[in-house]
C-alpha cells in the first residue's frame, strides 16, 4: 500500500460527512424552490385581475351557477364572476399586507433603531412605549380602531398600522444593541463617525437581514388577520371584492352552494401558507450566509 492511499480511501467518517453534505444542498435546493414559488405567487397576486374574465362588481350569469357551467369557479348568490372576484381579492388583501409590512418596518425600525442607537432613558422611554402596544392584542386593538373610524378598506389598514409596528421596532432594538458593542462599531466611533451617519452606515445594514426575515415571515399572520376584520365586516363594504368579507357572505351557502364560500377561503389559505413556507425558506438560506 503506498503512502497516499489511505488518505484516498472512503472511509466511514467521509461517507458521514459527504451524505450530510448532500443532504444539506438538497435541502437548500428545496428553500430555494419554495422562495421562487412564494415570489411568483407574490406577482402573481399583484397582476391577477389581468386575469379576471369579468367584472367583479356585475352580474355575469345566473345567481349560484356551480363551477363548470360557463364559469371556472361559478357564480356567488348575486351571479357575479366568483372566479374574478377571488383574483381581485387576492389583489386587494395582497396590497393591504404589503402597505402594512412597509410602514411597519418604516415606523418600528426608525424606533427601534433610534432606541438601540441612543440608549439610556431614550431607549427605555420608547420601549415602555412598545411594550404598551405589545400589551394590547392587535386585533382587537383594530377592531376598536376601526369602530372607532368606521368600516372600511383604508380605515382598516390605518388601523392595522398603528397596532402593528411594534414587533418590528423590538426586532430592530435587540440587532442594533447587539451590533453596537462589535469591532467594527468600535472602530468606527474611534474614526470619528456617530450620529445619523454612524446609524445608517454601520448600525441600521446590520440589522436589515433580520428585518428581512421578520417581515417575511410577518406575512402570512398579517394576511389572515386582514382576513378575520373583513370577515367581521370592517372591511370595504359589498359588494367590495374582499376575500374574508366573500367567505362570510357565502356562510350561509356552505351547505349546498358550497363553492361560494370556499374558494376565497382557499385563496386566503393559499397566500398564507405559501407565504410562511416562503419566510421559511428565506430565513434558512439566510441563516446559510
Amino acid at each position: 500500500m503506498s503512502v497516499a492511499e489511505p488518505f484516498l480511501t472512503e472511509t466511514p467518517a467521509r461517507r458521514r460527512f459527504g451524505s450530510a453534505r448532500e443532504a444539506r444542498l438538497r435541502v437548500r435546493l428545496v428553500d430555494q424552490i419554495l422562495l421562487v414559488v412564494f415570489i411568483c405567487v407574490a406577482v402573481f397576486a399583484l397582476i391577477a385581475p389581468w386575469f379576471a374574465p369579468h367584472n367583479p362588481l356585475t352580474q355575469t350569469a345566473a345567481p349560484l351557477l356551480p363551477p363548470g357551467h360557463g364559469t371556472v369557479l361559478g357564480t356567488d348568490q348575486a351571479g357575479r364572476d366568483l372566479l374574478s372576484r377571488v383574483l381581485y381579492g387576492m389583489r386587494a388583501s395582497w396590497i393591504a399586507t404589503l402597505v402594512v409590512v412597509i410602514s411597519g418596518v418604516i415606523i418600528g425600525g426608525a424606533i427601534g433603531l433610534a432606541a438601540g442607537a441612543v440608549g439610556g432613558w431614550f431607549d427605555g422611554l420608547l420601549m415602555r412605549i412598545t411594550d404598551t402596544f405589545l400589551a394590547l392584542p392587535a386585533p382587537v386593538l383594530a377592531i376598536a380602531v376601526v369602530a372607532a373610524l368606521g368600516p372600511s378598506f383604508a380605515h382598516v389598514l390605518i388601523a392595522v398600522c398603528i397596532v402593528w409596528w411594534p414587533y418590528y421596532a423590538r426586532i430592530v432594538r435587540g440587532e442594533v444593541r447587539g451590533i453596537a458593542v462589535r469591532p467594527h462599531l468600535i472602530a468606527a466611533r474611534l474614526a470619528g463617525t456617530k450620529g445619523p451617519r454612524l446609524w445608517m452606515r454601520h448600525l441600521f445594514p446590520g440589522a436589515l437581514p433580520a428585518i428581512v426575515v421578520a417581515a417575511t415571515l410577518d406575512v402570512g399572520n398579517l394576511l389572515l388577520t386582514l382576513a378575520g376584520l373583513s370577515f367581521l365586516g370592517l372591511g370595504a363594504p359589498q359588494p367590495a371584492p374582499e376575500l374574508g368579507s366573500m367567505t362570510a357572505q357565502g356562510l350561509p351557502y356552505l351547505l349546498v352552494q358550497w363553492w361560494v364560500p370556499i374558494f376565497p377561503a382557499l385563496a386566503i389559505f393559499v397566500l398564507a401558507f405559501l407565504a410562511n413556507v416562503g419566510g421559511d425558506a428565506l430565513r434558512d438560506l439566510m441563516s446559510d450566509r
